[in-house]
């Protein structure tokens, strides 16, 4: 078929290479425009933006495809349908109801629950056990079009949202390409979504990224794991010259109680307001991740130490 594809971040990579090595005429890609990154604040291109320049795609980055310029631009494309991953912009009708059969979006959840922006760290915040990526016929409403497909996965105790996302990416990708084969021959089945269980995921909030020790282990194990790789939550160690700021990147829970933040032991296990978590792997500051061993041994934290 005559494809647009309308992707951002890492997570709409594969989905666009499946759709490529499946046959498909990648007639024009879409991606946010270039930001400025690093150091040197360089503009720098979107991952599905380098990904179609490298393969030779026609690439457009509007600041907005509400513009009735890019409207046109779209509507003159002559497709068959679109396919939408993670493009970070509100469609207007026109642009939806362009395409033959339609456009279809790839969301890595099982809606209606974690609508919206952040649904892969929501889940591992909220403690859920299994998760999904669906794909929906995309209508005016937010993630609320008819389901065509749908694939589940546990979530395991040891899953980071960095883990997960590259999970459901690669999900979602084969998901995509044989739904589409099905709208192909018009033997797709939809399903409208269900109006009870919706639940929005918002955006992480950087509020959201400091530990609070009071919470119970779970909530603290969550968020850790929810917020890893990045933004990564955080708490503050004393350090010779001053605090010093730390990501935790991977925990568990543990059995273990004291005064929330305490530590239990030499190896990093902190009492929470119930039960106890064990820190696996950190990240301070400007320093590359690396074991909870690797950590200690360049600063050493011992049992009775408080985390703030």
């Amino acid at each position: 078929m005559r494809l647009a594809f309308l992707g951002t971040p890492e997570f709409s990579v594969p989905t666009l290479a499946g759709l490529m090595a499946a046959g498909h005429d990648i007639v024009c890609v879409y991606a946010q425009p270039p930001a400025r990154r690093g150091r040197g604040q360089a503009l720098q291109p979107t991952p599905v933006e380098a990904f179609a320049r490298d393969h030779g795609l026609s690439v457009r980055t509007p600041a907005s495809l509400r513009d009735p310029g890019e409207v046109q631009v779209f509507a003159a494309l002559d497709l068959d349908a679109a396919v939408v991953v993670a493009f970070g912009q509100i469609l207007v009708a026109d642009v939806l109801e362009a395409p033959r059969f339609g456009s279809f979006n790839l969301h890595a959840s099982l809606l209606p629950r974690w609508r919206g922006a952040a649904p892969i760290q929501r889940a591992i915040m909220a403690g859920d056990r299994i998760t999904g990526v669906q794909v929906m016929r995309m209508t005016a409403g937010l993630d609320e079009g008819p389901i065509l497909g749908s694939a589940e996965t546990r979530i395991d105790q040891m899953d980071t949202a960095g883990t997960l996302h590259d999970r459901l990416a690669r999900m979602g990708a084969g998901l995509m390409i044989s739904t589409l084969a099905k709208v192909e021959r018009r033997q797709e089945i939809e399903a409208p979504q269900a109006m009870e269980g919706a639940i929005y995921a918002r955006k992480i909030r950087p509020s959201e990224c400091r530990i609070v020790w009071e919470r119970p282990a779970g909530r603290v194990d969550g968020q850790i794991r929810g917020l890893a790789p990045s933004p990564g939550a955080w708490f503050v160690v004393d350090g010779e010259r001053g605090p010093i700021r730390v990501k935790a990147l991977l925990s568990r829970c543990e059995d273990g109680a004291g005064s929330p933040g305490e530590l239990l032991d030499d190896r990093l296990l902190v009492a929470c307001g119930e039960g106890a978590v064990r820190i696996l792997r950190v990240q301070r500051e400007a320093r590359a991740p690396q074991d909870a061993e690797a950590f200690l041994r360049g600063l050493p934290l011992v049992a009775g130490v408080r985390l703030g």
